[in-house]
């Protein structure tokens, strides 16, 4: 110990060169982890992209760039723009989109996040102008598709992927709402009204071929009429008067056939 002290006593520029050497040596030890990739220029041209763990640059001349590879997941800020016929809506969506090519992401764009992320809130606006109220309201999952190719055709020459986008909240205005309410209570009362009628209907024919059963069989009137008496008996409060009874109609019946 005391041999290095006399050394770093009697030459200074040995003792400054050494620990210049031992901060070089650490400069030029890096190390990535499994979701990182290390883009690395050498004197401002881009050399190749360093893999997980550890690696080697040249110091003072290797500059290294680091690419997240995770998914990005961003809420898409509410944009208010208008429908193919001309309501205004406000709409708002959930980004999640990731780096493939990280040199690509290092030397195509700045800040490749935040123009993925504008890229976005354009194509929305754009896939929005070309909807109409009717389409955004019943099939959401064309919209996203088509909002989705917009994304990968401009995000693909910057080197990242989308995953996916989905519309999450759709706000319209308040007078169109009650115009929807007013139109979804029409529709229903209209099939309200043509159930109704086919089933007056069916039951119309229904009790046209019971009448033409009744006529072919002179006692099914009395069954029927029997039934119904009974029906109208169930209830405790009923008091029944048969006006005739059966002997006298069926006596009846048989005096206007002798004449």
């Amino acid at each position: 110990m005391d041999s290095l002290f006399e050394i770093a006593a009697y030459h200074p520029m040995l003792t400054l060169l050494i620990i210049v050497a031992a901060v070089l040596a650490l400069k030029s030890f890096g190390i990535n982890q499994e979701f990182q990739r290390a883009v690395v220029f050498r004197l401002g041209r881009l050399a190749e992209t360093k893999g997980p763990g550890w690696f080697w640059l040249v110091p003072l001349i290797d500059r290294v760039v680091r690419v997240d590879l995770r998914v990005i997941t961003f809420a898409l800020s509410t944009q208010e723009t208008v429908t193919r016929d001309g309501v205004a809506v406000r709409v708002n969506a959930v980004l999640w989109f990731r780096a493939v090519d990280p040199a690509r992401v290092v030397t195509t764009v700045v800040n490749w996040q935040g123009a993925v992320i504008q890229a976005a809130e354009t194509g929305m606006r754009d896939a929005i102008g070309q909807s109409d109220l009717d389409q955004m309201l019943k099939d959401r999952a064309a919209i996203n598709s088509r909002l989705l190719a917009l994304l990968e055709q401009t995000c693909a020459q910057w080197g990242v992927a989308v995953d996916a986008v989905e519309i999450k909240d759709l706000d319209i205005p308040e007078q169109m709402q009650r115009a929807i309410a007013r139109e979804a209570e029409a529709i229903r009362e209209k099939r309200a009204r043509i159930i109704k009628a086919e089933g007056e209907a069916e039951a119309s024919l229904r009790l046209s071929e019971a009448a033409q059963v009744i006529a072919q069989v002179p006692g099914a009137l009395e069954l029927r009429r029997l039934q119904t008496l009974s029906e109208i008996g169930v209830e405790h409060n009923s008091t029944i008067i048969a006006m005739f009874p059966t002997e006298i109609l069926e006596a009846a019946k048989a005096l206007s056939r002798k004449d």
